[in-house]
């Protein structure tokens, strides 16, 4: 299996052609469980560390070890951080994959192979490294039982050497990846200097592609998605977490509990949170309701699968208004699907997620910094419209590793909504708590041992009118229908807007959100420089959609709508917000592979679309 899908192009290609500094993908072919993922990282961070800007892509297996893994870097001095369909430089490690793997290269490319896959053999138009890594490896690595993993750290050496990566570099990756385990990091060292050492005494450099320090990565970070959305949810106040594991969001809570340890044990040394696992999803997201109902900020993180069996309790939720935040780390789908590959497949049933009636907040973040900032958002909305917010994240942003400006503390103050506390009620005498007062459809609550007489009321999942007591009376079921769709109609004027970047007088439009966001930056560059077609971009950040939305597709004649599914899913959202005059403007590109969004292939279909 082969993780790109360029043919070869015939002799030639990049041979001989003029140096290419900083702008090239990267490939790594292991098997899982091979201790690969320590050398990638070291090789990304060293890129980094030289100031170039990078994103690392883990294409890993669902099941078990000793299956193919590949693990792509991208390393672009423009900035460019969205997966690059061609590779440029492979390490073929895998023999079950090497075949293919150099098949699939466009001609030009570079590959560094384990001795004796002879993989020179396949092809005439690719430059070849052989490296005996069994050799090497055993002159720094004593111990039979560990040369297995440290192997891997031999080609970082010899990419370092080839790609002119510095060593001072890949050392401080290193010393930075076992920082506490001061052993490995002399081993590994060791072995990273033997495959450097090597490439500089019997590789001769053929390739065109260069790494060259720069200055663009000044104060920034690397994190992945899921990190990023656990401390925003620590710094939202959450309290309660409650999940069943599942990939690709099991990381997210993982390193919630890793937080909540350090930074929420209070000076009697309690604990001032509580981070349950469940049976399964529905008793999580039960969980999550019971703690919203009793006041507390609450959670969970789950991705497709588990977002199906909590339909249920996401209606009791909808319809007894209670808040609470639901992070959804996509993968695709139907049913277990690819569970290790990213895909924005769920945002159709999430809009509308339980029987009945109902509309559901989604927020959808693009960035590490926006899981980080869209969190306390979540928190905010959830309580202000008492209703469960979903953040649609996806397996790319969550579990790889992005580049990122370092988060601001977040300075806006927790926003609880509507509460009514003893004081009120004194002043008040009472309430109803389904009623609508301002006019915004959201009715004001008590949270449970509230200190007054009126403060109670009955939590119903069935019909009930405006002051909480059963009802079946038709007048009763439509009012308060009615209600909650005003109340979702509040909300267009509180979800995040969206960002939109202007082109010059262009007729085009582009609609995309999450992480197609990177492949779209760059493929309007392609469109323009490639072809001359400018556009202007919107990216979706939330659902209910804002004015802006609407009014971005009034401004073109035409809109393509890129998403990762199938079945064009955000585009049929639009359809139904829509005037139905402006339903025929809307043209779809959909992405459905379980690979991240690449710019190559967008404005391939684009421009084809345009009669380019």
């Amino acid at each position: 299996m082969a993780t790109t899908d360029v043919a070869p192009q015939g002799t030639g290609g990049q041979l001989g052609r003029k140096r290419i500094v900083n702008d090239m993908s990267i490939q790594v072919a292991t098997v899982n469980g091979s201790g690969s993922q320590s050398s990638n990282t070291v090789l990304l961070r060293a890129i980094f560390q030289m100031g170039v800007p990078v994103s690392g892509k883990n294409l890993f297996p669902s099941n078990i070890a000793g299956l193919p893994t590949w693990y792509t870097i991208r390393a672009n001095k423009d900035g460019y951080i969205g997966r690059k369909k061609e590779i440029d430089f492979l390490v073929a490690m895998n023999a079950e994959t090497a075949q293919d793997d150099v098949m699939a290269l466009a001609a030009g490319a570079s590959v560094l192979y384990d001795e004796p896959l002879s993989l020179e053999k396949l092809r005439d138009d690719l430059i070849f490294y052989s490296v005996p890594y069994d050799k090497l490896v055993a002159s720094v690595c004593p111990e039979a039982k560990l040369r297995k993993l440290v192997k891997n750290m031999v080609y970082v050496g010899v990419v370092a050497q080839l790609l002119t990566i510095d060593m001072g570099e890949v050392e401080k990756a290193i010393r930075k990846q076992f920082a506490a385990k001061v052993k490995a990091a002399t081993l590994n060292l060791a072995a990273a200097q033997a495959g450097f050492d090597y490439a500089k005494a019997s590789l001769q450099k053929r390739g065109v592609f260069y790494i060259e320090r720069m200055d663009k990565t000044a104060g920034k970070i690397i994190i992945d998605g899921n990190s990023a959305a656990a401390l925003g949810c620590m710094f939202a106040g959450c309290t309660v977490v409650t999940w069943y594991p599942i990939t690709p969001s099991s990381s997210l809570v993982e390193t919630m509990i890793d937080y909540m340890k350090e930074y929420r044990i209070g000076p009697d040394g309690k604990a001032t949170f509580a981070i349950v696992q469940a049976e399964d999803e529905l008793a999580a997201i039960g969980m999550v309701i019971g703690a919203g109902w009793a006041g507390a900020r609450s959670m969970t993180a789950t991705a497709g699968p588990g977002i199906s069996l909590m339909s249920e309790f996401s209606g009791l939720a909808y319809y007894a208004e209670i808040p609470g935040v639901i992070w959804d780390i996509q993968r695709v789908g139907p049913s277990t699907g690819l569970p290790t590959r990213t895909s924005q497949g769920d945002i159709l049933s999430t809009a509308f997620l339980s029987h009945g009636d109902t509309k559901n907040i989604m927020l959808i973040p693009c960035s590490a910094a926006e899981c980080f900032s869209m969190a306390s958002e979540a928190f905010n909305l959830a309580e202000q419209f008492q209703t469960l917010v979903f953040v649609m994240s996806d397996l790319d942003l969550g579990m790889n590793n992005w580049m990122s400006d370092p988060f601001e503390y977040p300075t806006t103050p927790i926003k609880r909504g509507k509460v009514l506390s003893k004081a009120d009620l004194d002043k008040l005498g009472g309430f109803a708590r389904y009623k609508d007062l301002d006019g915004d459809g959201v009715g004001y609550r008590t949270l449970p041992g509230t200190n007054h007489p009126a403060a109670a009321y009955f939590t119903r999942g069935s019909g009930h009118n405006d002051k909480s007591n059963y009802s079946e009376r038709p007048d009763d079921y439509e009012n308060n229908m009615e209600r909650l769709n005003r109340k979702f109609e509040s909300a267009r004027s509180f979800v995040p807007r969206p960002e939109i970047l202007k082109g010059a007088n262009a007729k085009i439009g582009i609609i995309a959100y999450g992480t197609s966001h990177w492949g779209i930056i760059e493929s309007r560059d392609q469109l323009r420089n490639e072809y001359a077609i400018e556009t202007d971009y919107l990216r979706l950040r939330a659902y209910p959609f804002t004015r802006e939305v609407h009014e971005f597709i009034e401004q073109h004649d035409r809109v393509y709508v890129v998403e990762q599914n199938r079945d064009a899913q955000m585009l049929s959202l639009l359809k139904l917000d829509l005037k139905p005059e402006l339903t025929t403007r809307l043209r779809s590109i959909s992405h459905l592979d379980g690979l991240p969004l690449d710019a190559r292939s967008v404005t391939d279909e684009l421009s084809t679309m345009e009669g380019k």
